[in-house]
């Protein structure tokens, strides 16, 4: 098993149907409730525990998903309001090495997740075909991603790291 890709990298299909953006948009909101049941009896000790030689620990992984959906609700919003607008990228590995997502309870970033991601299925379920189909730039590689593609690329995000949760579990399957 690949243990830094273990569901496989994100691959978007040519042709982007309703019901992929459905079933995209239902994977980003159920996610908040399966990593909550995963992780709420996590021990510190599990908490600390990296998924793979050298990656985050739980609670790093838990962290990251709040600070990465973030940005991408952003990045949302950012392309609805501007034409093809160029995002700012982060560091998402310094990020992932400053003191709070090191040491802060994880509950923090759960209620954020979970209000983040309520409001994000809530505003991703009214965009139009037209919405779907707006751009923004990302600055690596100068590519454009539409918003239709990023819920996709989101979906698997959550599921992603869910798998890693699920490695330091012993439930991946």
């Amino acid at each position: 098993m690949n243990l830094q890709y273990p569901i496989g990298k994100f691959k978007s299909p040519n042709t982007i149907t309703k019901e992929q953006i459905t079933t995209w948009i239902k994977d980003i909101e159920e996610l908040p409730k399966k990593i909550e049941k995963l992780v709420s009896n996590f021990s510190e000790a599990q908490l600390e525990t990296p998924y793979r030689p050298d990656g985050w620990t739980a609670r790093q992984v838990i962290h990251h998903i709040h600070d990465s959906h973030h940005n991408g609700y952003i990045r949302f919003k950012w392309a609805l309001t501007e034409e093809q607008p160029v995002i700012k990228a982060y560091y998402e590995d310094r990020w992932a090495e400053l003191f709070d997502t090191k040491s802060a309870p994880i509950h923090l970033s759960l209620d954020l997740i979970k209000a983040l991601h309520a409001k994000w299925v809530y505003f991703l379920k009214g965009l139009s075909d037209e919405d779907l189909g707006k751009v923004f730039i990302h600055p690596e590689g100068d590519v454009a991603i539409s918003l239709a593609e990023d819920i996709g690329i989101y979906a698997w995000h959550g599921n992603h790291h869910l798998a890693h949760l699920q490695i330091i579990a012993g439930t991946f399957k």
